[in-house]
């Protein structure tokens, strides 16, 4: 029996997703045997989350009725989910029958009687065949097990489990070529995996190089992405969400890469394009991975600054372009923008003048509580790496009179062999243009001032510096 465990935790699908409009109205009507509730709820699924989207109240005639006369119900698959265990079995809504019926028990939910509904006779026949035929598979795998199987018993139960499997894609085949636009079809179609060749006659590492490749290119040979139907299932985000995130290295130009892929295989200004550029656009912004925000910058540049959002309005475009803007000149690659800065003696130094293979650009102030948490690992890293290329520029915040308080600090803490700089009255505009709000804030910079990475923190300094040292070996080994 399945259970829908986080349907209290949940409210309505308030959000707004730039519906057409709709004018077909729908009626489905619940009969429910056994239960004794008056209530039951209609939720649909949208990304890994699922949304409640009606809750229907036991009509005089003791059946449930979810209904409109002025809308049309969006595609999908729903569950309809029982109080009080939250007990639910699922239904479709396809390409037809806005109007018809379901019929079970309570006790066995996986057996569904429908009326007026082809698409949803097709969809539990498939369901109960499956049902049928996994349990047959399980009972042949537990057999398997005993130890003291004759070698001919095996043999016969093994070939029964291929046969099973047969029956299986033969089903699955015949559903799809007999009703090939059905919702059905659809979804049995999306699931079926592709499979790499072998390669036999290939080393293994390039061998598992190809068959990577290949599961890239022919991922979604079977997904449709441009399907709106699929939207609302409960399979399609994490299809989309592993061929980004597992078929991909985590480098930020590799996941833009395949997020693009993704988005444009869908139709522009659908449902489906809209909440997948919001969710991975949502996701950068949010990201705590270093580099991450070049996804942010790629999906605002390639979309919405290119109409291709229409449902973004202005005060939430402006918003986006601001904090590209913000972002664009420091993402990792980047040169870092020149500062001039102020010495304690007064003279000016400007971070692009510093000639080391690396400098650690290290935003602070001394009335901040990581900031003064992160000093004696700061003072720790550049004893380390001082004498090995590295060079660290420290930029104090504080402004106006109180950035005489910064070399009361410095003096305390005893860290002047630093290269400490200052700016009381902003006239570099460090604040802008490395986007510094908070401190302490860290960057990384090659001997071209290059960005290589940032917002780290300073116990990560040590772990990076040496990865950085240990790729120039290998890079200086391979040129030789």
């Amino acid at each position: 029996m399945k259970r829908f465990s986080t349907l209290l935790s949940l409210c309505l699908f308030l959000v707004g997703i730039g519906l057409s409009a709709q004018t077909t109205n729908y009626h489905i009507t619940f009969e429910i045997e056994n239960y004794d509730q008056d209530i039951l709820t209609i939720a649909n699924n949208m990304l890994k989350q699922q949304y409640v989207v009606d809750t229907l109240r036991r009509a005089e005639d003791g059946k449930f009725h979810f209904q409109s006369d002025t809308s049309e119900l969006n595609k999908g698959i729903y569950l309809a989910v029982l109080a009080p265990d939250n007990d639910y079995f699922q239904f479709m809504v396809g390409n037809e029958e806005p109007t018809f019926e379901l019929k079970g028990d309570k006790n066995n939910l996986a057996v569904m009687e429908t009326r007026g509904s082809a698409e949803n006779k097709r969809f539990f026949d498939y369901l109960t065949f499956i049902g049928s035929q996994r349990k047959t598979d399980f009972e042949l795998s537990e057999k398997l097990k005993n130890p003291q199987l004759a070698a001919g018993e095996k043999e016969k139960l093994e070939a029964e489990r291929e046969e099973i499997d047969k029956n299986v894609k033969q089903y699955q085949e015949d559903l799809i070529n007999n009703h090939s636009e059905t919702f059905a079809a659809a979804i049995i179609r999306a699931n079926k995996p592709v499979s790499p060749p072998a390669y036999t006659d290939l080393p293994e590492e390039k061998r598992r190089e190809k068959q990577w490749r290949y599961m890239q290119k022919h991922y979604f040979d079977n997904l449709d992405l441009s399907d709106q139907r699929l939207l609302r299932t409960p399979f399609l985000f994490e299809r989309i969400d592993y061929y980004v995130h597992k078929l991909h290295v985590k480098h930020p130009d590799s996941i833009a890469l395949a997020i693009g892929k993704v988005l444009e295989q869908m139709e522009p200004g659908t449902d489906m394009l809209k909440v997948y550029l919001s969710h991975y656009l949502n996701e950068a912004a949010r990201s705590k991975v270093v580099g991450m925000d070049a996804i942010y910058v790629y999906l605002i540049d390639n979309y919405y600054n290119k109409g291709l959002a229409p449902w973004a309005d202005e005060d939430m475009l402006r918003k986006f372009r601001e904090n590209a803007d913000k972002l664009r000149p420091i993402l990792i690659g980047k040169t870092a923008p020149d500062i001039k800065m102020q010495k304690r003696d007064g003279s000016s130094v400007s971070l692009h003048e510093v000639d080391s293979d690396y400098t650690i650009l290290y935003f602070w102030q001394y009335e901040c509580g990581h900031c003064q948490k992160s000093t004696p690992v700061m003072k720790e890293f550049y004893e380390k790496w001082k004498d090995q290329g590295v060079e660290l520029f420290a930029v104090c915040t504080k402004v106006g009179k109180e950035a005489d308080g910064c070399w009361d600090y410095i003096d305390e803490k005893e860290i002047s062999d630093w290269m400490h700089t200052v700016d009381p009255y902003l006239r570099s505009k460090f604040v802008k243009l490395y986007d510094v709000y908070q401190t302490p804030s860290v960057f990384v910079l090659d001997k071209d001032k290059k960005i290589v990475s940032k917002k780290i923190g300073a116990e990560q300094l040590d772990d990076l510096m040496t990865r950085l040292k240990e790729m120039e070996a290998t890079e200086e080994e391979s040129g030789r």
